[in-house]
């Protein structure tokens, strides 16, 4: 799960921004399988009873249960293969591994798709750190993504920095050539006083069917204050870089991030956070000083020993592989084709992001969202299903760095925005300003598409994304999966992964309810993410409840509701205040 999940779970969303303001559907845009001046069947009234073949359902639980191919695919992937990096050689041998393995399961079409330039490949060849004196100890960490080697180890004096502001660059000015630098405050590490695994509860589930309202519906408070400050901090963490580089440091050691459970655990979490720049992958943003992330129990006692002024020799390690400045990123996509002669032309779409960061093998996030989908699809062919629509599982990579995979395929199939003249740096892509939203004849066709990405948990339900008048046809869909768990369905948006691609243009894009088990606190982006913490029974039932979303899908006569058309490039103009709205108002003096 990408950077956009640090923001919050539902609310302040990609989707939600970019539809702040959503006017109704142009009347002149029409669905590809309607009558001329007909209101197409995803914008018009859906049958208030859904077809649902029990018979498929029982099929496609005994062949889930009983005959599931998940645990194969995920040691294949989180074993085999490994950790993922967009555009290392291991996410191109998972591309290609992948689409070979679809093609064997009899998908057709099985191929990868170019979304563009990625950046620097990259992959870690070996870490290691070791305090020399006072204590002759190992440390553990792992090097940061798209960190240079040392060039063999390295020995030098460590110096603790915790910047607050430029002043305190002042300081070390003419003291780093040739140390190691610890960059960053040492953080407290609680106690931890609750169980680091959870499945959602009864109560936990209801408050979920429930619709925010007033300060709970705004997202994240202070967004704009949160923004300036992320600015703050990242020129200041350039400036020192700056300084670092034109000193000739040996290395930087930052500290890991904390978990959302608050405690050290001895985990290292190699994500974004981890990184001194961001975008570190493009070459022009390049950190050229070998940098790595320390477990915060390690690194603490390093800071301590240094603020109570005891010398401290570290000898550090990291070689790295850099294979291009250029390297492109690919989805995988393959496809069931439809076969009946007026809704063979629309898709259903499954998918998940096969990339992960370095530290772990990308098990949890997300190789777990991606072989659900290739079990799901493995299920329909292994039944011999002729789905009326064309079924179709993409696999996206560059879906940490921002999504990069599904935007690209977005684009490049469906619609794209235009972008503003003049794009604020300090704000994430995701977050900016849009202006008109162009689509695709590809986007008439596009029917739904449902993703996986909250780790290895037992799916609990569904969010709508807010797309209200898909809530009775899921609601008819998961009541005889009751007895699997499957209860809940949630009007609210979620944050974070590849379905705010397919939301943002006005398609209907879905990311099921999961339960959490240990992901936030333990193998979201860390060490931890490894196939051991994969749970088999609940990856064949997200398998099973996949499959049979795309088998009712496909089958429907009408095309799954649509959220009105987007309309992002009129948001300052409907969010504008209205003028003399108090008739007795006194107008302000010039």
């Amino acid at each position: 799960m990408s950077l956009a999940h640090a923001f919050v779970r539902w609310g302040c969303c990609t989707a939600t921004i970019a539809n702040l303001a959503i006017p109704a559907y142009s009347a002149d845009k029409k669905d590809a399988a309607a009558a001329p001046g007909a209101t197409p069947s995803y914008y018009g009234p859906q049958p208030a009873t859904e077809n649902v073949d029990l018979t498929i359902y029982a099929r496609i639980r005994e062949e889930g249960f009983h005959h599931s191919h998940v645990m194969e695919f995920g040691s294949a992937l989180a074993d085999g293969i490994g950790p993922r990096l967009t555009g290392s050689p291991n996410m191109a041998k998972a591309n290609q591994w992948t689409c070979d393995t679809l093609t064997k399961i009899g998908l057709a079409n099985a191929h990868l798709e170019d979304w563009g330039d990625f950046g620097m490949g990259w992959q870690q060849i070996n870490t290691w750190a070791r305090m020399v004196s006072p204590d002759p100890e190992p440390l553990w960490m792992q090097a940061a993504p798209w960190s240079p080697s040392t060039n063999g180890p390295v020995t030098g004096e460590a110096v603790y920095v915790d910047l607050q502001s430029e002043k305190d660059l002042d300081k070390f000015k003419g003291k780093l050539a040739g140390k190691i630098v610890l960059l960053g405050a040492m953080r407290p590490t609680p106690d931890i006083t609750e169980p680091l695994f959870h499945r959602y509860t009864t109560a936990e589930l209801e408050e979920m069917e429930t619709y925010p309202t007033g300060e709970g519906r705004r997202g994240t408070p202070n967004l704009q204050q949160l923004l300036a400050e992320r600015a703050r901090l990242t020129a200041l963490r350039a400036a020192a870089v700056k300084m670092m580089t034109e000193e000739h440091v040996a290395a930087i050691i930052t500290p890991t991030r904390d978990s959302s459970n608050g405690g050290g655990t001895g985990i290292i979490f190699d994500d974004n956070g981890a990184n001194i720049v961001r975008n570190a992958q493009v070459k022009a943003n390049a950190v050229t000083i070998p940098n790595a992330v320390m477990m915060i129990e390690h690194y603490n006692r390093l800071g301590r020993l240094l603020q109570n002024h005891v010398p401290v020799t570290l000898e550090v390690n990291i070689e790295t592989k850099v294979s291009g400045d250029h390297e492109h990123g690919f989805d995988t996509v393959a496809e069931i084709p439809g076969t009946d002669p007026k809704l063979k032309d629309q898709i259903v779409m499954v998918g998940g992001h096969l990339d992960s960061w370095i530290s772990g093998t990308g098990a949890t996030d997300n190789g777990a969202g991606s072989i659900m989908a290739m079990e799901a699809v493995r299920i329909l062919k292994a039944l011999n299903i002729r789905p009326k629509r064309t079924i179709r599982i993409a696999l996206w990579s560059g879906e940490e760095q921002g999504l990069f995979g599904s935007q690209g395929y977005v684009k490049n199939h469906f619609g794209t925005f235009a972008e503003p003249e003049h794009p604020d740096p300090n704000v994430p892509a995701f977050m900016r300003q849009r202006g008109k939203l162009t689509t695709t004849k590809e986007w008439e066709t596009l029917d739904a598409y449902y993703n996986l990405d909250n780790g290895t948990g037992k799916v609990r339900g569904v969010y709508t994304q807010e797309n209200f008048a898909v809530a009775p046809i899921f609601r008819q869909w998961i009541t005889p999966l009751a007895d699997l768990g499957v209860t809940t369905i949630s009007y609210r948006n979620t944050g974070g992964t590849d379905h705010l691609s397919f939301d943002a243009v006005g398609l209907p894009g879905f990311q099921y309810i999961q339960d959490p088990m240990d992901y936030d606190t333990r193998t979201h982006h860390s060490d931890m993410d490894t196939f051991d913490r994969l749970h088999a029974l609940d990856l064949e039932q997200g398998a099973v409840l996949e499959a049979i979303f795309l088998y009712n899908t496909s089958e429907r006569e009408a095309m799954m509701p649509r959220k009105p058309f987007p309309h992002p490039e009129l948001e300052k103009k409907q969010t504008a205040p209205i003028p003399d709205i108090y008739p007795n108002a006194v107008p302000p003096a010039k």
